[in-house]
């Protein structure tokens, strides 16, 4: 199965010293199998920071999402592992701009 993330809802404009708050945004499970992990990385790292899903997100739900890391950095990469086995990853997202992702099929 395919899946990819798509990026939705832009955020109001975020001010600089909004920057280096927490990172917050909603993510949408619009697929047929239970989301079981999550990742962030600032794109200027190589590793996947900790997961961030406690519970499955199962098909239809959505869950709210928080980088706490810290940063004053926006671009992210992101990672979704998914119970059926099935992983999806994106690069240079810009959670700053954001208030959602949504994964598809």
């Amino acid at each position: 199965m395919l899946r990819q993330l798509v990026v939705a809802l832009p955020l109001v404009c975020m001010t600089s010293a909004a920057l280096a708050q927490d990172l917050t945004f909603n993510l949408i499970n619009n697929t047929s199998s239970a989301v079981t992990e999550f990742y962030t990385s600032p794109v200027s790292t190589d590793d996947w920071e900790e997961n961030m899903v406690s519970d499955p997100i199962a098909p239809g739900e959505q869950a709210s999402a928080n980088i706490a890391d810290g940063r004053a950095v926006c671009e992210y990469d992101i990672k979704a592992v998914f119970a059926d086995g099935d992983t999806v990853t994106d690069n240079n997202i810009n959670l700053c701009e954001l208030g959602s992702y949504t994964l598809h099929e």
